[in-house]
Protein backbone atom coordinates (compact mmCIF):
# COMPACT_ATOMS: atom_id res chain seq x y z
CA UNK A 1 0.00 0.00 0.00
CA UNK A 2 1.27 3.33 -1.04
CA UNK A 3 2.13 5.63 2.19
CA UNK A 4 1.24 8.38 0.04
CA UNK A 5 -1.70 8.49 -2.23
CA UNK A 6 -1.46 11.19 -5.55
CA UNK A 7 -4.97 12.08 -6.93
CA UNK A 8 -6.43 14.33 -8.90
CA UNK A 9 -9.70 15.45 -8.01
CA UNK A 10 -10.49 18.49 -10.07
CA UNK A 11 -8.84 19.85 -13.33
CA UNK A 12 -5.56 21.49 -12.54
CA UNK A 13 -4.99 19.94 -9.00
CA UNK A 14 -3.02 17.38 -7.52
CA UNK A 15 -4.25 16.20 -4.21
CA UNK A 16 -1.46 14.32 -2.10
CA UNK A 17 -3.11 12.46 0.80
CA UNK A 18 -0.48 11.10 3.92
CA UNK A 19 -2.01 7.67 4.03
CA UNK A 20 -0.24 6.38 6.96
CA UNK A 21 -2.90 6.53 9.46
CA UNK A 22 -1.54 3.35 11.84
CA UNK A 23 1.35 5.46 12.60
CA UNK A 24 -0.44 8.79 12.56
CA UNK A 25 1.01 9.51 9.27
CA UNK A 26 4.74 9.69 11.06
CA UNK A 27 7.27 10.74 8.49
CA UNK A 28 9.70 7.56 8.52
CA UNK A 29 12.42 7.30 5.45
CA UNK A 30 9.99 5.91 3.23
CA UNK A 31 7.24 7.96 4.19
CA UNK A 32 9.58 10.62 3.15
CA UNK A 33 10.59 9.16 -0.30
CA UNK A 34 7.36 8.97 -1.62
CA UNK A 35 6.31 12.30 -0.08
CA UNK A 36 9.13 13.31 -2.35
CA UNK A 37 8.24 11.38 -5.13
CA UNK A 38 4.83 12.24 -5.49
CA UNK A 39 5.36 16.13 -5.56
CA UNK A 40 7.98 15.16 -8.31
CA UNK A 41 5.11 13.65 -10.15
CA UNK A 42 3.12 16.53 -9.55
CA UNK A 43 5.69 19.12 -10.53
CA UNK A 44 6.66 17.61 -13.82
CA UNK A 45 2.75 17.04 -14.87
CA UNK A 46 2.00 20.50 -17.14
CA UNK A 47 -1.76 19.51 -16.70
CA UNK A 48 -1.39 20.67 -13.14
CA UNK A 49 -1.19 24.22 -11.77
CA UNK A 50 -1.93 23.85 -7.98
CA UNK A 51 -0.89 21.38 -5.25
CA UNK A 52 -3.19 20.42 -2.02
CA UNK A 53 -1.54 17.90 0.59
CA UNK A 54 -3.48 16.46 3.55
CA UNK A 55 -3.70 14.28 5.77
CA UNK A 56 -7.39 12.69 7.50
CA UNK A 57 -9.92 14.00 9.50
CA UNK A 58 -7.49 12.96 12.82
CA UNK A 59 -3.87 13.77 11.72
CA UNK A 60 -1.92 15.71 9.12
CA UNK A 61 1.19 14.38 10.58
CA UNK A 62 1.96 13.90 13.55
CA UNK A 63 5.91 14.27 13.24
CA UNK A 64 8.44 12.44 12.49
CA UNK A 65 9.08 8.01 12.87
CA UNK A 66 10.39 8.38 16.58
CA UNK A 67 10.92 4.57 16.57
CA UNK A 68 13.54 5.14 13.47
CA UNK A 69 15.20 8.28 14.53
CA UNK A 70 15.93 6.65 17.95
CA UNK A 71 18.55 4.32 16.28
CA UNK A 72 19.94 6.89 14.13
CA UNK A 73 23.76 8.43 14.80
CA UNK A 74 24.92 11.70 14.16
CA UNK A 75 27.24 10.09 11.17
CA UNK A 76 23.76 8.58 9.94
CA UNK A 77 22.23 12.22 9.55
CA UNK A 78 25.73 13.52 8.35
CA UNK A 79 26.13 11.17 5.40
CA UNK A 80 22.31 10.52 4.50
CA UNK A 81 20.29 12.82 2.21
CA UNK A 82 17.54 12.85 4.81
CA UNK A 83 16.32 16.97 3.87
CA UNK A 84 16.33 15.66 0.23
CA UNK A 85 12.63 15.76 0.59
CA UNK A 86 12.16 19.06 2.02
CA UNK A 87 14.27 20.65 -0.57
CA UNK A 88 12.00 18.94 -3.16
CA UNK A 89 8.77 20.81 -1.96
CA UNK A 90 10.73 23.93 -1.16
CA UNK A 91 11.79 24.30 -4.19
CA UNK A 92 8.09 23.48 -5.83
CA UNK A 93 7.37 26.30 -8.24
CA UNK A 94 3.45 25.67 -8.14
CA UNK A 95 1.21 26.37 -5.32
CA UNK A 96 1.05 24.59 -2.63
CA UNK A 97 -2.25 24.48 -0.15
CA UNK A 98 -1.90 22.76 2.88
CA UNK A 99 -5.05 21.38 4.29
CA UNK A 100 -4.56 20.48 8.38
CA UNK A 101 -6.78 18.26 10.61
CA UNK A 102 -5.77 16.86 13.79
CA UNK A 103 -2.26 17.22 14.89
CA UNK A 104 0.42 18.82 12.64
CA UNK A 105 3.75 18.25 14.94
CA UNK A 106 7.00 18.49 14.19
CA UNK A 107 7.77 17.03 11.05
CA UNK A 108 3.87 17.79 9.94
CA UNK A 109 4.42 21.34 11.20
CA UNK A 110 7.29 22.01 8.86
CA UNK A 111 5.70 20.17 6.17
CA UNK A 112 2.97 22.44 6.31
CA UNK A 113 4.97 25.60 6.75
CA UNK A 114 6.82 24.31 2.99
CA UNK A 115 3.24 25.73 1.42
CA UNK A 116 2.32 28.38 0.62
CA UNK A 117 -1.31 28.31 1.84
CA UNK A 118 -2.56 26.69 5.43
CA UNK A 119 -6.26 25.69 6.10
CA UNK A 120 -6.48 24.79 9.59
CA UNK A 121 -9.28 23.23 11.32
CA UNK A 122 -10.56 24.70 14.64
CA UNK A 123 -9.37 21.35 16.64
CA UNK A 124 -5.96 21.33 14.78
CA UNK A 125 -2.98 21.25 17.03
CA UNK A 126 0.51 22.69 15.37
CA UNK A 127 3.43 22.92 16.81
CA UNK A 128 7.34 22.37 17.05
CA UNK A 129 8.03 20.19 20.05
CA UNK A 130 11.05 18.25 19.49
CA UNK A 131 13.09 19.99 22.17
CA UNK A 132 11.18 17.08 24.55
CA UNK A 133 13.30 14.48 22.81
CA UNK A 134 16.55 16.01 22.60
CA UNK A 135 16.61 17.57 19.42
CA UNK A 136 15.54 20.10 17.18
CA UNK A 137 13.59 20.82 14.21
CA UNK A 138 15.64 19.60 11.57
CA UNK A 139 13.78 20.42 8.28
CA UNK A 140 13.38 23.80 8.58
CA UNK A 141 11.10 24.62 11.38
CA UNK A 142 13.70 26.95 12.93
CA UNK A 143 13.40 29.36 9.79
CA UNK A 144 10.44 28.89 8.49
CA UNK A 145 8.55 29.70 11.94
CA UNK A 146 10.60 32.64 12.68
CA UNK A 147 9.60 34.32 9.29
CA UNK A 148 6.41 33.36 10.10
CA UNK A 149 5.49 34.61 12.94
CA UNK A 150 8.14 36.69 14.18
CA UNK A 151 11.13 35.55 16.54
CA UNK A 152 9.62 36.35 20.11
CA UNK A 153 6.29 33.46 19.45
CA UNK A 154 8.42 30.89 17.67
CA UNK A 155 11.26 30.74 20.12
CA UNK A 156 8.13 30.22 22.94
CA UNK A 157 6.86 27.60 20.82
CA UNK A 158 10.15 25.73 20.27
CA UNK A 159 11.78 26.14 23.47
CA UNK A 160 8.95 24.93 25.66
CA UNK A 161 7.57 22.88 22.81
CA UNK A 162 3.84 24.10 23.37
CA UNK A 163 1.47 23.10 20.86
CA UNK A 164 -1.24 26.12 19.68
CA UNK A 165 -4.83 25.58 18.64
CA UNK A 166 -5.79 26.20 14.66
CA UNK A 167 -7.41 29.57 15.94
CA UNK A 168 -4.28 30.39 17.96
CA UNK A 169 -2.01 29.41 14.81
CA UNK A 170 -4.27 31.85 12.71
CA UNK A 171 -3.90 34.74 15.25
CA UNK A 172 -0.32 34.70 15.31
CA UNK A 173 -0.23 34.31 11.18
CA UNK A 174 1.10 30.76 11.69
CA UNK A 175 -1.71 29.93 9.22
CA UNK A 176 -3.93 31.84 6.69
CA UNK A 177 -7.04 30.83 7.92
CA UNK A 178 -8.99 28.47 10.29
CA UNK A 179 -12.05 26.76 9.47
CA UNK A 180 -14.26 23.95 11.09
CA UNK A 181 -12.73 20.64 11.07
CA UNK A 182 -15.16 19.37 8.72
CA UNK A 183 -14.86 21.81 6.16
CA UNK A 184 -10.61 22.08 6.12
CA UNK A 185 -10.18 19.91 2.74
CA UNK A 186 -13.09 21.12 1.10
CA UNK A 187 -11.65 25.11 1.80
CA UNK A 188 -8.46 24.41 0.99
CA UNK A 189 -10.08 22.80 -2.88
CA UNK A 190 -11.91 25.93 -3.35
CA UNK A 191 -9.03 27.88 -2.55
CA UNK A 192 -6.93 25.84 -5.23
CA UNK A 193 -9.44 25.93 -7.59
CA UNK A 194 -9.37 29.41 -7.96
CA UNK A 195 -5.82 29.60 -8.21
CA UNK A 196 -6.24 27.16 -11.05
CA UNK A 197 -8.14 29.39 -13.13
CA UNK A 198 -5.50 31.79 -12.56
CA UNK A 199 -2.78 32.62 -15.30
CA UNK A 200 -0.07 30.44 -14.92
CA UNK A 201 2.91 32.13 -15.72
CA UNK A 202 1.22 35.24 -12.97
CA UNK A 203 0.66 32.53 -10.62
CA UNK A 204 4.51 31.33 -10.81
CA UNK A 205 6.27 34.61 -10.81
CA UNK A 206 4.50 35.72 -8.07
CA UNK A 207 5.87 32.63 -6.10
CA UNK A 208 9.25 32.77 -7.46
CA UNK A 209 9.28 36.71 -6.78
CA UNK A 210 7.21 36.85 -3.45
CA UNK A 211 9.81 33.87 -1.45
CA UNK A 212 13.09 35.25 -3.33
CA UNK A 213 12.18 38.73 -2.07
CA UNK A 214 11.78 37.42 1.57
CA UNK A 215 15.81 36.52 1.89
CA UNK A 216 16.63 39.75 -0.18
CA UNK A 217 17.10 43.60 0.91
CA UNK A 218 13.48 45.70 -0.19
CA UNK A 219 15.71 47.26 -2.60
CA UNK A 220 16.47 43.63 -4.15
CA UNK A 221 12.84 42.81 -3.64
CA UNK A 222 11.34 45.62 -5.59
CA UNK A 223 14.08 45.11 -8.77
CA UNK A 224 12.66 41.42 -8.82
CA UNK A 225 9.10 42.35 -8.41
CA UNK A 226 9.59 44.80 -11.50
CA UNK A 227 11.56 42.31 -13.77
CA UNK A 228 8.86 40.14 -12.89
CA UNK A 229 5.71 42.56 -13.91
CA UNK A 230 7.33 43.47 -16.94
CA UNK A 231 8.03 40.13 -18.22
CA UNK A 232 4.63 39.16 -18.10
CA UNK A 233 3.70 42.33 -20.80
CA UNK A 234 4.82 39.84 -23.20
CA UNK A 235 2.41 36.74 -22.90
CA UNK A 236 -0.51 35.85 -23.96
CA UNK A 237 -2.00 35.52 -21.27
CA UNK A 238 -1.67 38.68 -19.94
CA UNK A 239 -3.65 40.19 -23.04
CA UNK A 240 -5.89 37.81 -22.47
CA UNK A 241 -6.88 38.65 -19.36
CA UNK A 242 -6.96 42.70 -20.29
CA UNK A 243 -9.21 42.07 -23.54
CA UNK A 244 -11.43 39.96 -21.24
CA UNK A 245 -11.74 42.90 -18.75
CA UNK A 246 -12.77 44.90 -21.39
CA UNK A 247 -15.11 42.96 -23.15
CA UNK A 248 -16.86 41.37 -20.06
CA UNK A 249 -16.34 38.01 -20.25
CA UNK A 250 -14.44 35.61 -18.23
CA UNK A 251 -11.04 34.84 -19.53
CA UNK A 252 -9.59 31.65 -20.84
CA UNK A 253 -5.73 31.31 -19.44
CA UNK A 254 -3.59 28.82 -21.38
CA UNK A 255 0.04 29.63 -19.83
CA UNK A 256 1.21 31.14 -22.48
Amino acid sequence: MSLVLLERPEDGIALIRMNRPDAMNALSTPTRNELGARFEEAMADDSVRVIVITGNDKVFVAGADLKEMSTKTTADWAFSDARKTWRIIGGCPKPIVAAVNGFALGGGCELALHCDIIVAGEGAKMGLPEIGVGVLPGGGGTQRLTRAVGKYKAMKMMLTGEWVSGQEACDMGMVSEVVPDEEVLERAMAIAKKIAKMPPLGVKQIKEVTLAGMDASLETGMLLERKAFEILFSTEDQTEGAMAFIEKRKPEFKGK
